[in-house]
C-alpha cells in the first residue's frame, strides 16, 4: 500500500510504500508512517488493510478526521482508499491497489511546487552574482536591466544544469501547466486592454515577453496556443471569465494533443521562458500575485505566508498553489504594492491600508505585528457593477424582495445593510443607490473607495491616515460631520464601524432621509445591539435613549449571509417599527425571511409605511403578497394565502 502525506496548506506531498497489512501512525520512530509534529502522539493511530477494506483507529489523544467524520481516541471507523484523513497538521491519503486519479488541484499544487522548486535554486544562484534589489531600485524604465537579467537566468540554468537528462522528467511534468497558463494570459492580454492596463501596470506585457526570444520558437509556440485554443472551442465561449474557466477545467483532456508537438528543444525553451518572467515578476512586479491581479475570475487574494496564498472565486475560497521566494521577498513585495500608491510599510510603521490606481484594495501586515510572516489581503476592485436583476438571477434574492427594497429607497427610508465580512455588503449597497433618482445629491464616505455610483451628482470622500507625526488624519466620523455642511439629499457611509454611528444617526434624523450604510453583524437582532455599543463609542448615554434615535432613525434592515458553496443571499429584511415603552425595547419586525433555508419569503407582516408606498404607486400589494415569484418552489407557495390575508388585514386597518 502507498500512504501520501503532507503538512495542511504544504503542496510537497511525500509518500512511503508498505506491504504491511496493519500501519501504525504516530511521532514516535517506531511507527510505520512517522509524522513530526508535537500535535501528534507518539502512537495516534493504527490503519488495518483487510481485504481491500480498511480501518482506522485512533489509539490517541487528539482527536482525528476522517472524511467529514471526528473520530476520538478509542473510536474505529471505516474508510475508503483515497478519503483524506486528517491527523493532527498532516494529511494522509491512503491508495488502493489501483490508485485515486489525483484531483485537478492537486495535481496544479504539485506542479507549481516543481517550478517554485527550479525558481528558488535559479533565485538563490542569482543572489549570489548580484544584488537583486539594487538592481530593481535602479531601473529607469529601459530594456538593459530586464536584459541582464535574463541572460544571467540562462547562465545560471546552464551553471545548474537544469536541462539535463536528469532532470528531463521533471520539466516534463510542468510543460502542460506551463502551456494552460499561457493559453490563460494570452486570452487576458487580448482582451480589453484599456480596462487591463488601469491597474498600474499589473498586467503589462514587458515580463511574458522574453526580451532574448528565439523568432523560431515563438512561432512554433504561437502556433501551439492557438491549436490549444482551437481544440478548448474557446471562441465559443459567451466572455473573458468563461474562457478562463474552460481552460482550467478542460485543458487535461485536450493536452495529450498537444504532447506529439513539443520537441525537447521546444519544450527547454518554453521552460526557460516561464523561469524568466517568474524571476521578472520577482524582481520587477508583484511575483506570483502578478497573474492572479490579472485573473478577472479571482475576486480576493489572500497571503496568509510565504508559501500559502489563498484566492476566492465565485465566493469559495482555494489555495492557489503559488507561493513566493522567501518572507524577504513577500516583504519587498509588499513594499512595492504600497510605495506605488505613495504609502510605506516598515518595522516602525508594519500596517498600512491602501487602495491600488484601479480601486483595489490593500491592507498588508507585517513583522512583529505578523508573528509567522507578513500578510497581504487584496480585494480586487470589480470591473463590473451587480444589478439588482443580477442578484435575483443569482437567487441572492427574490423579485418581489427586490422591488419593496426599491420602492424603500426611492421613498427616502433609512437603510442599514448588516452581515458578515465579506457577503456582499458592499455590492448591495451599489444596488440599492442604483435607484436614488439623478437628481439628488449624494455625499459618499469610506475608508477605501469601493462605491461605484453612476449618479452624476456624487461627492466622494476617503478617509486619510495621519502621517508619521500622528497628523493629519481624518476619520469617517470627521468626514460624516464635513458631509452635514455639504447640503447632502443623501449620506452614504461605506461602513459604520465606530463612533461614527453616532453621527450617522443624528444625520437620519435631521432630514437627511434615503441614507445608506453597513454595519458588520450576524442577524438583525445582532446589529441592534452593536449599534448600541457603536453610539457608546462616542458618547456616554443611557441605553434607552440610544435605542431611541436607533428607533427613529432606522427604518429597514437588510440581513446579508453567505451560504456553503460560496453563495451570498438576503435572509432578512426587517422593519424598525418603533420603541415599546413597556418593554424598553426596539419593536423589530420581519418583512422577509428565509424561510426553510431555501428561499427569501414574506412573513405576512405589512411595514407601518406600506399605504404610502402604495399611494405613490412605488409598490403594489398584489405583486408584494399574490404573485409567486420565479424562484420560489412549489412547496413553499403553500404558506402565501395566509401571509396575503394577513397582509391585506393589515392593509383594510390603514384604509
Amino acid at each position: 500500500m502507498k500512504v501520501w502525506f503532507n503538512k495542511i496548506h504544504d503542496s510537497r506531498r511525500q509518500s512511503i510504500e508498505t506491504e504491511e497489512s496493519t500501519i501504525s501512525v504516530g511521532r514516535d520512530r517506531s511507527n510505520v508512517l512517522v509524522l513530526h509534529s508535537p500535535l501528534v502522539s507518539k502512537r495516534q493511530a493504527i490503519v488495518r488493510r483487510d481485504n481491500g477494506t480498511l480501518e482506522f483507529e485512533n489509539i490517541g489523544i487528539n482527536s482525528c478526521m476522517v472524511g467529514d467524520t471526528e473520530v476520538m481516541g478509542g473510536e474505529s471507523i471505516g474508510f475508503s482508499a483515497g478519503e483524506t484523513v486528517r491527523v493532527g497538521p498532516f494529511t494522509l491519503t491512503f491508495e488502493s491497489d489501483e490508485a485515486a486519479p489525483i484531483s485537478r488541484a492537486e495535481m496544479e499544487a504539485h506542479l507549481r511546487s516543481i517550478m517554485s522548486d527550479l525558481e528558488l535554486r535559479v533565485h538563490r544562484k542569482l543572489l549570489a552574482r548580484f544584488d537583486l534589489y539594487e538592481l530593481e531600485a535602479s531601473r529607469l524604465g529601459d530594456d538593459d536591466s530586464i536584459l541582464l537579467l535574463e541572460r544571467h537566468i540562462e547562465d545560471v540554468c546552464r551553471e545548474l544544469s537544469l536541462f539535463g537528462e536528469n532532470n528531463q522528467g521533471l520539466l516534463e511534468e510542468v510543460i502542460a501547466l506551463i502551456l494552460r497558463d499561457l493559453t490563460i494570459n494570452q486570452l487576458i492580454l487580448e482582451s480589453d486592454r484599456e480596462s487591463l492596463d488601469s491597474l498600474a501596470r499589473l498586467t503589462w506585457n514587458e515580463y511574458d515577453i522574453p526580451q532574448t526570444l528565439v523568432p523560431e520558437r515563438e512561432t512554433e509556440l504561437d502556433n501551439l496556443l492557438s491549436f490549444t485554443r482551437e481544440r478548448l472551442e474557446l471562441d465559443e465561449q459567451p466572455d473573458l471569465s468563461a474562457q478562463i474557466q474552460r481552460t482550467e477545467y478542460k485543458f487535461a483532456e485536450v493536452f495529450p494533443l498537444i504532447r506529439p508537438h513539443l520537441h525537447a528543444e521546444l519544450s527547454r525553451y518554453i521552460v526557460l521562458r516561464r523561469l524568466k518572467k517568474d524571476l521578472k515578476d520577482t524582481v520587477f512586479g508583484f511575483g506570483p500575485l502578478q497573474d492572479l491581479l490579472r485573473a478577472p475570475t479571482i475576486s480576493e487574494i489572500m497571503v496568509v505566508k510565504s508559501d500559502q496564498i489563498y484566492v476566492e472565486r465565485d465566493g469559495v475560497l482555494e489555495l492557489s498553489g503559488r507561493r513566493f521566494l522567501s518572507d524577504k521577498v513577500t516583504e519587498s513585495i509588499i513594499e512595492r504594492i504600497v510605495a506605488g500608491v505613495g504609502r510605506r510599510i516598515d518595522k516602525s510603521q508594519p500596517l498600512v491600508d491602501a487602495r491600488l490606481p484601479d480601486g483595489s484594495r490593500v491592507n498588508a501586515i507585517i513583522p512583529p505585528l505578523a508573528v509567522r510572516g507578513p500578510c497581504l489581503t487584496i480585494r480586487k476592485f470589480p470591473a463590473y457593477r451587480f444589478t439588482m436583476d443580477d442578484l435575483i438571477e443569482k437567487r441572492s434574492i427574490t423579485s418581489a424582495a427586490a422591488m419593496f427594497m426599491r420602492a424603500c429607497v426611492v421613498d427616502h427610508k433609512n437603510v442599514l445593510v448588516s452581515g458578515g465580512t465579506g457577503t456582499g455588503k458592499t455590492t448591495m449597497l451599489n444596488v440599492l443607490s442604483s435607484f436614488i433618482p439623478h437628481r439628488e445629491r449624494i455625499v459618499t464616505i469610506e475608508d477605501t473607495t469601493e462605491l461605484q455610483l453612476h449618479q452624476d451628482h456624487v461627492v466622494t470622500l476617503e478617509t486619510k491616515q495621519a502621517n508619521v507625526e500622528g497628523a493629519g488624519g481624518y476619520n469617517i466620523r470627521d468626514l460624516v460631520k464635513n458631509a452635514l455642511r455639504m447640503r447632502p439629499d443623501r449620506i452614504i457611509v461605506g461602513e459604520c464601524r465606530g463612533a461614527e454611528a453616532l453621527d450617522m444617526l443624528q444625520a437620519m434624523n435631521t432630514g437627511h432621509d434615503g441614507s445608506l450604510t453597513t454595519v458588520h453583524a450576524n442577524s438583525t437582532n445582532d446589529v441592534l445591539k452593536r449599534l448600541e455599543v457603536l453610539v457608546l463609542m462616542a458618547v456616554d448615554l443611557p441605553v434607552v435613549s440610544i435605542q431611541r434615535q436607533i428607533a427613529s432613525a432606522i427604518d429597514i434592515i437588510i440581513q446579508i449571509d453567505r451560504k456553503p458553496g460560496g453563495r451570498r443571499v438576503v435572509t432578512q429584511i426587517s422593519e424598525i417599527a418603533g420603541f415599546d415603552p413597556d418593554r424598553n425595547d426596539l419593536v423589530v419586525h420581519d418583512i422577509f425571511n428565509y424561510r426553510d433555508g431555501s428561499t427569501l419569503q414574506p412573513t405576512g407582516y405589512m411595514p407601518t409605511f406600506a399605504e404610502s408606498l402604495i399611494e405613490k404607486d412605488l409598490l403594489k400589494l398584489e405583486f408584494l403578497y399574490g404573485q409567486k415569484d420565479r424562484f420560489t418552489e412549489s412547496s413553499e407557495a403553500a404558506a402565501l394565502p395566509d401571509a396575503r390575508t394577513r397582509g391585506k388585514d393589515r392593509l383594510d386597518r390603514f384604509l
